[in-house]
């Protein structure tokens, strides 16, 4: 196709735009909303997800060491430990300073320490935290397959709860995302055809005075790709002030967030690129395609 029919078929599809202009505003606004619905669905599925992984990352499981134990017998348990999978950080917590982190914290206490003394009775320990929580059982075998060992102290039941819940939220959002998606792709493909079925008597007659399937079909795939990246530039901008406004409010008292132990929500700056990339590049295809495939049952006569 030569460069002179390529424009002159594109320059159709803005004209098509215009001389159905109410179709066009019509398409034009259920792409939006379709993909502002899927994008804030997975913006509410990444925030869950990092807030989750706030929570897992307050996971520790603190190593009781026996008190027979040389400061090399320690220094090789602290090497052991940092060598092994899937622990993410190793700290040594000293009996002496868990000994005054006790005083420290029971300021009524003078005359128990006073009959205690000086001399720490607590154990020397390690404080870990394990990068995947999900494989928290067999990590903790291996750190009792250890020498040396008086007890460990990890919270088990609470990473039991945290992993199912997190596998709750994947299925739920997988699951609510990809209806969203099916219905959004339903919706578009019945507006595409409603569009194009306003106009099946003028592609019949292009027919019928010997116009080419391509020559009537380019305008339409041109039109509806416009279409798809003007709604999709608009959901961007409107998810970008959407969603700014949400965490506004959301934040405006950030001492519960805290108390969860949730830092805070995704910028939308860190994801605004990728999501302005795939709302155009959704929009682009499938109102593109959707109105395609509306106008190949009328260039069928």
């Amino acid at each position: 196709m030569r460069i002179s029919s390529i424009a002159y078929l594109t320059g159709r599809g803005f004209q098509n735009i215009w001389n159905n202009r109410i179709m066009s505003v019509a398409s034009f606004c259920i792409l939006t909303v379709s993909m502002l619905l899927v994008g804030f669905s997975v913006l509410f599925t990444e925030n869950i997800n990092t807030f989750i992984g706030n929570v897992e990352e307050k996971n520790e499981v603190v190593i009781f060491l026996n008190d027979n134990l040389t400061d090399d017998d320690i220094s090789i348990m602290g090497d052991r430990l940092r060598q092994m999978d899937n622990i993410k950080s190793v700290e040594f917590y000293s009996k002496d300073q868990a000994f005054e982190d006790m005083k420290a914290g029971m300021d009524n206490a003078e005359e128990l320490f006073d009959y205690i003394g000086d001399e720490s009775p607590l154990p020397d320990a390690y404080r870990l935290k394990v990068a995947d929580i999900s494989r928290m059982s067999s990590t903790l075998m291996s750190i009792n397959s250890l020498q040396g060992i008086y007890s460990v102290k990890a919270p088990t039941d609470f990473v039991s709860v945290l992993t199912g819940l997190r596998s709750l939220v994947y299925i739920l959002s997988g699951i609510i995302i990809i209806a969203l998606i099916v219905v959004s792709i339903v919706i578009i493909s019945n507006a595409a055809r409603a569009s194009v079925d306003m106009r099946k008597r003028e592609i019949a007659i292009m027919k019928y005075v010997g116009a080419t399937n391509t020559f009537i079909e380019v305008p339409f795939f041109i039109e509806g790709m416009i279409m798809g990246i003007f709604a999709g530039t608009a959901a961007i901008l409107l998810t970008w002030a959407g969603y700014v406004k949400i965490i506004d409010v959301l934040m405006s008292d950030s001492t519960i967030w805290l108390a969860m132990g949730i830092k805070g929500f995704i910028p939308f700056s860190k994801v605004a690129l990728r999501m302005a990339i795939v709302y155009i590049t959704a929009g682009a295809v499938v109102g593109s395609f959707g109105t395609l495939l509306s106008t190949k049952k009328y260039v069928k006569v």
